[in-house]
């Protein structure tokens, strides 16, 4: 499968080195000239390519950049993809720590609503809330006790197929995290955020979300 990444810091350059080790062509882009992801190409044997290209002709687009810096993402950045290719979004809204203040997220918006909205495209959340060490290191064969389990949420169809498909090659049990709307359950400050709980735990902690953004993660109390 051909994979276009953007971002290449600890989640983007975790599943490049994950999904190059698959067997999967990928497509590695950061904010800055190819030639700044030569080692980590070499490493992985990756195609380092400049933002703009990362998606063409891509089965499966990433983006995994700070929240902040999505509006400098070009225009039509994920539109050479393949008709019907999903794309992810891997971010987190981190309005004290890093990205300041978003208005629309801060009205209620979800973030990955807000990124659909931004790089025109629907996306699918997940990868989010899985510290990078693990996503390097934990992953797991099918039927494994314990296996730890991954929130997607995300529309219905064959791009959540593949989404699924995805995860599970990665060594983890995908769960349906409902739609984009319901994204906020697994955003930062939500019970299931940052932990290695297995299908049952996962779904019972999205369940658990408070609708209400955790007063940590918003700009302003």
């Amino acid at each position: 499968m051909r994979i276009g990444i953007i971002g290449a810091g600890f989640i983007g350059g975790t599943l490049t080195r994950r999904l190059t080790a698959l067997g999967h062509q990928v497509h590695v882009a950061n904010s800055r000239a190819p030639e700044t992801l030569a080692d980590l190409a070499a490493e992985t044997g990756a195609t380092a390519v400049l933002a703009a290209d990362a998606a063409t002709d891509a089965d499966l687009v990433i983006v995994s950049i700070p929240q902040k810096n999505v509006p400098d993402l070009a225009p039509g950045i994920v539109d050479r993809r393949k008709p019907g290719a999903p794309v992810i979004e891997t971010n987190n809204y981190y309005p004290r720590q890093r990205d300041g203040l978003i208005a629309e997220i801060e009205a209620g918006l979800t973030e990955s609503a807000w990124v659909a909205k931004l790089i025109g495209a629907p996306v699918y959340k997940v990868f989010n809330g899985i510290y990078w060490k693990h996503l390097l290191s934990k992953g797991t064969e099918a039927g494994t006790p314990g296996r730890i389990a991954l929130p997607v949420a995300g529309a219905p169809g064959a791009g959540q197929d593949l989404v699924f498909r995805i995860v599970d090659e990665l060594g983890f049990d995908p769960v349906d995290g409902g739609p984009i709307e319901e994204s906020w359950r697994q955003q930062p400050g939500t019970p299931v955020y940052g932990k290695d709980y297995d299908a049952d735990g996962t779904r019972r902690a999205l369940a658990e979300a408070p609708a209400e953004r955790p007063a940590d993660f918003r700009a302003e109390v």
